[in-house]
């Protein structure tokens, strides 16, 4: 089956045309600039790249359009015709606690997914829009919403739920979620073949957004992303777990309102605030070879806090078999790898100090460890689990 792989932004439109029986990317790439002056397109395809910033795209409509056009192309395309798409998959942020696994995307769960945009305001009407547009262009094609959320609905309440007025967990639905779940979901199917079966795990997805999940059995039993994506790790431009009382505080003092004391702790905190230099890590390491102190401190915040989740993980997991390391930061920076685990030699972590660094990037897992607890590198794989999840439900609709 030939599933086309959504993600929807509020400007941008990512997407990977994924054949299911060999689960190969066959094309892949984004739509920017949606609802600009000029838009641009970068498309992968049938070994060529083909590249326009000169077009006007509107809308999310035309931007699938847009998208189908590159697919069917003679020169770049990797299609005869639309027809070939089989079903549509889209990453959706949020599912509360509507949906403990992916959905066929029906009225009813157009209305639930609707119904959640007050718990992710920035994602959501994305997603939302994306899916819209494409059952204008594709309306044959069956669709399924796969939720960054999904995978943590097996937390138990004692570990999702905050020490608040119960009927305020019950009314206002204020608990924690987790997300980047369908990364965390790919890495605990890894493991699985890796080991032949289920394994206490800890893995750290670390890139711009960053979350570590404790995976049991193959379920997740906690995470450190919460309400909203906010909690939990030194993050990019994202502050991660900070005193409440601090929003108040902050708002007094600089007169911001309690909503630009969100955005400040979403968009200009975290390793960019820290450092003065950037939220790319790749920057930071820079600096902090030139002597960079602010650089040199954020990459000492943000590995502490790695480290602090990994040890009170292995607590909750009663032990721990095995240590992954994903996403952007996690596959490709050495430094904060080495930075997270230092110290953690009493869990039976020890790493080969010139393993970890010979690992910027990989194709494939990879251990970097020979103490009692594994550690690996293993390359994430998003889209491919919308995929799987997309051809799952709608092999038979």
């Amino acid at each position: 089956m030939k599933v086309l792989v959504i993600n929807a932004g509020s400007s941008s439109m990512k997407y990977q045309l994924i054949e299911t029986t060999t689960e190969c990317a066959i094309a892949k790439g984004v739509v920017d600039r949606v609802g600009q002056k000029i838009s641009s397109i970068v498309h992968k395809g049938n070994g060529k790249e083909y590249r326009r910033d000169d077009l006007k795209i509107p809308t999310h409509t035309e931007a699938v359009k847009t998208v189908l056009d590159a697919l069917v192309n003679d020169e770049y395309g990797v299609i005869k015709s639309i027809d070939e798409i089989e079903a549509v998959g889209h990453r959706v942020v949020h599912g509360a606690e509507d949906f403990t696994e992916s959905a066929l995307i029906t009225s009813d769960t157009m209305e639930k997914i609707k119904n959640n945009i007050d718990l992710a305001p920035i994602h959501q009407p994305s997603n939302i829009i994306g899916i819209e547009a494409c059952q204008k262009v594709l309306p044959k094609a069956p669709a399924v919403a796969v939720f960054d959320t999904t995978f943590h609905s097996t937390i138990p309440n004692y570990a999702y739920m905050y020490a608040i007025k119960y009927e305020d967990y019950k009314n206002i639905r204020l608990r924690r979620y987790g997300f980047h779940g369908t990364s965390h979901m790919f890495i605990t199917g890894e493991l699985k073949k890796l080991y032949g079966k289920d394994v206490k795990a800890i893995i750290c997805h670390l890139g711009n957004g960053a979350s570590v999940s404790a995976v049991k059995d193959g379920k997740c039993i906690d995470t450190s992303m919460g309400l909203t994506p906010l909690e939990g790790l030194v993050m990019g431009t994202r502050c991660g777990d900070i005193d409440p009382g601090a929003i108040e505080y902050i708002a007094e003092k600089t007169g911001k309102t309690a909503k630009e004391v969100t955005n400040y702790l979403n968009k200009e905190c975290g390793v960019m605030g820290i450092s003065g230099v950037s939220s790319d890590f790749r920057d930071i390491d820079k600096a902090v070879a030139e002597g960079n102190q602010r650089a040199q401190l954020a990459i000492s915040m943000a590995a502490y806090r790695v480290k602090k989740y990994i040890g009170a993980y292995a607590a909750a997991l009663g032990g721990l078999d095995c240590l992954v390391f994903t996403g952007g930061v996690g596959e490709h920076n050495p430094i904060v790898r080495g930075s997270s685990i230092e110290g953690l030699e009493f869990l039976g972590i020890e790493v080969k100090k010139e393993l970890n660094h010979a690992v910027i990037g990989c194709d494939a897992p990879t251990k970097i460890s020979h103490g009692k607890t594994d550690v690996y590198v293993i390359p994430t794989n998003e889209e491919l689990v919308i995929a799987r999840e997309t051809f799952r439900l709608a092999k038979n609709s």
